[in-house]
C-alpha cells in the first residue's frame, strides 16, 4: 500500500447534513462551513492531500464538546479533534467528511501546583504559552517537539522532541486526563498522584490514540524545576557513524545529557545557509546539559573528551542563553532550512526509531539508500533515544517522484522494524504510517481494533487513522 492510497471512509451524507444544521443552531458563529477554513482544518504539514471536514466547531467548554459529540454520535457523523495542525501524518484529515472540533477556545491553565510539580490545563493551551505562564514560578514543561503544538495534540500523538532523552515523552509526563468519549460521556483517568496501581492504565490508552477513542478536554502534566545552569554547543564529526558512537558512549558513561541531536552533512549545509551558523559543513551533534554551574561545565568537559575519542571536535560550548537560543532555533528550523535545498519542492517528513546500538547502522544504510535513489533528503535525529527524521524533497506534481519517495519511506520503515525498532518514534501513525503498523505489531493490531470497537462501535472518532476497521 502506497502512502498516497488514503483510507476511504464512506460518507454519511444525510447524517452530515442534519448535524450541520444542529451545530449551526447551537453554536452560531462558532460553527463555520467556509471552504478555506475547512481546508485549513484538513491541512497537513506533509505532502498528503488535504481531506477537508464539512464543518468546524469552536467549543469553549467541556459541555459544548459533549453536545457536539452527542449530535455526531446520534447521526453517525465523524469527529476529528484539531489542535493547531502541526502533525505530520495526516492526523487531522477527514476522509469521510464530518466535524472538526477546534480546541483553540479550550485554552485555560486551570491550576498550577508548584509544590507538587504539576499543573492542569485545557487541550488548546500550547507548550510555549504554558512555559510563559510558568516562567515566574521557577518551573517548566520540557516536552519540545519543535512546533508550538497544543498540549492536547501532543498528548494525542504521544509527542516527544529534543528533551526526551532526559525528561521522557508525553507518555511519561501526562499524569491524568479527561476526555469526551464516542458516546458523549466524560471519562477521567489518573489523577495528581505520581503513581497508581488502580486498575487499567486508561491514561496511557488515550495518550497516543490520535483522537480515535475520544476528545481530550483536560490534562494533568508533570512539571520540572528550571535548572540553575544550562550549557550547550555544537560538535562536528568525521561521519554520522562516529557521532552516533560518541552518543552511545556518553549515555553509557551516565552523563546526564538533556539534549543530544545529530544532523548529517546535508542538513548542516542547509542550516548554515538558512540560520547563518558558522560551523563546519559536516555531521554535527547539538548537545545541551542541565544542572549546577559546576555540573554543566564538568559534563561538557567529559563530553568533549568522549567526542575527541571518535575524531570529533572541537566541541564549542557556551552557557550564554542568547547563543544557545540561536543554536536551538536553528535546530528547530531544520524543516524550513531543508526546503531551501530545493526551492519549490515540498517535503515528505518521516521518522523511525531503533535501539541506539543500531542507530549508526540504520542511518548509514539510509544515507546509502538516499544516494542510490538520487533523492535530496537531509537527516536530523534525537540520537539520545535512537529516533531520527528524514525530509524527502520532491515535486508533488510528478507522480514518478512521489512513487520514488514513497518507496524510499517504505524501505526506511521496514529497515527500522527489522532492526527491532519502530516505524515511528514520535510522528504517530495517522494515515501515512498505516501500512507498517501490522508489520510491526502483527496480531496486536487486532487487539487495538477490538478496543476501538468496544469504545467507538460506530467508528465516528477520527476514522481512517492508525488502522482500517475491518468488516
Amino acid at each position: 500500500m502506497a502512502l498516497s492510497d488514503l483510507t476511504t471512509v464512506a460518507r454519511n451524507e444525510a447524517g452530515i447534513e442534519t448535524v450541520l444544521g444542529i451545530l449551526k443552531q447551537r453554536l452560531g458563529d462558532r460553527f463555520q462551513t467556509g471552504k478555506s477554513l475547512r481546508e485549513q482544518h484538513g491541512h497537513t504539514t506533509t505532502y498528503i492531500p488535504t481531506q477537508a471536514p464539512d464543518g468546524v466547531a469552536f467549543p469553549q467548554s467541556v459541555e459544548e464538546v459533549q453536545d457536539i459529540v452527542c449530535a455526531c454520535a446520534d447521526h453517525r457523523v465523524p469527529v476529528i479533534p484539531f489542535g493547531v495542525g502541526t502533525s505530520l501524518e495526516g492526523h487531522v484529515n477527514a476522509p469521510g467528511g464530518g466535524i472538526s472540533i477546534d480546541t483553540s477556545g479550550l485554552n485555560r491553565i486551570l491550576a498550577v501546583n508548584a509544590e507538587d510539580l504539576d499543573c492542569i490545563v485545557e487541550p488548546g493551551v500550547t507548550r510555549e504559552a504554558l512555559n510563559q505562564h510558568l516562567r515566574d514560578t521557577g518551573l517548566f514543561f520540557p516536552i519540545d517537539p519543535g512546533a508550538n503544538a497544543t498540549l492536547g495534540g501532543m498528548a494525542a500523538t504521544r509527542a516527544s522532541g529534543t528533551n526526551a532523552v532526559r525528561y521522557g515523552t508525553m507518555r511519561e509526563n501526562v499524569l491524568g486526563l479527561t476526555a469526551v468519549m464516542a458516546d458523549g460521556s466524560v471519562v477521567t483517568t489518573g489523577g495528581r498522584a505520581k503513581k497508581s496501581s488502580a486498575g487499567y492504565d486508561l491514561t496511557r490508552l488515550i495518550v497516543g490514540s490520535e483522537g480515535t477513542l475520544g476528545v481530550i478536554t483536560s490534562l494533568t502534566l508533570k512539571l520540572y524545576g528550571i535548572p540553575q545552569a544550562v550549557s550547550g554547543g555544537v560538535c562536528p564529526f568525521p561521519s554520522v557513524e562516529d557521532a552516533c558512537k560518541a552518543v552511545i558512549t556518553t549515555i553509557q558513561m551516565g552523563i546526564p545529557v538533556a539534549r543530544i541531536e545529530v544532523v548529517n552533512a546535508l542538513q548542516m549545509r542547509a542550516m548554515k545557509a538558512y540560520s547563518k551558523l558558522d560551523y563546519p559543513e559536516s555531521p554535527c551533534l547539538f548537545v545541551e546539559f542541565h544542572g549546577s554551574d559546576a555540573g554543566v561545565a564538568e559534563q561538557a568537559g567529559s563530553f568533549g573528551e568522549i567526542a575527541a575519542e571518535y575524531g570529533g571536535g572541537p566541541f564549542l560550548w557556551t552557557s550564554v542563553a542568547e547563543e544557545r537560543a540561536k543554536l536551538w532555533k536553528a535546530r528547530h528550523d531544520a524543516y524550513w532550512s531543508s526546503l531551501t535545498l530545493r526551492p519549490g519542492a515540498k517535503g515528505l517528513s518521516t521518522d523511525v526509531c531503533v535501539p541506539i546500538s543500531r542507530l549508526a547502522e540504520c542511518i548509514a544504510e539510509t544515507e546509502a539508500d538516499i544516494a542510490a535513489s538520487g533523492l535530496i533528503a537531509p537527516i536530523v535525529g534525537h540520537v539520545g533515544d535512537g529516533n531520527f527524521h528524514v525530509l524527502v524533497l520532491m515535486d508533488v506534481n510528478d507522480p514518478g517522484e512521489i512513487a520514488q519517495a514513497e518507496a524510499f519511506v517504505s524501505r526506511l520503515n521496514m529497515r527500522a522494524i527489522a532492526m527491532e525498532g519502530t516505524c515511528t518514534g514520535e510522528h504517530g501513525i495517522g494515515q501515512g504510517k498505516m501500512p507498517y503498523l501490522e508489520r510491526e505489531h502483527g496480531h496486536g493490531v487486532d487487539i487495538m481494533r477490538s478496543i476501538k470497537r468496544a469504545l467507538d462501535p460506530d467508528d465516528i472518532m477520527n476514522p481512517g487513522k492508525i488502522f482500517a476497521m475491518l468488516a
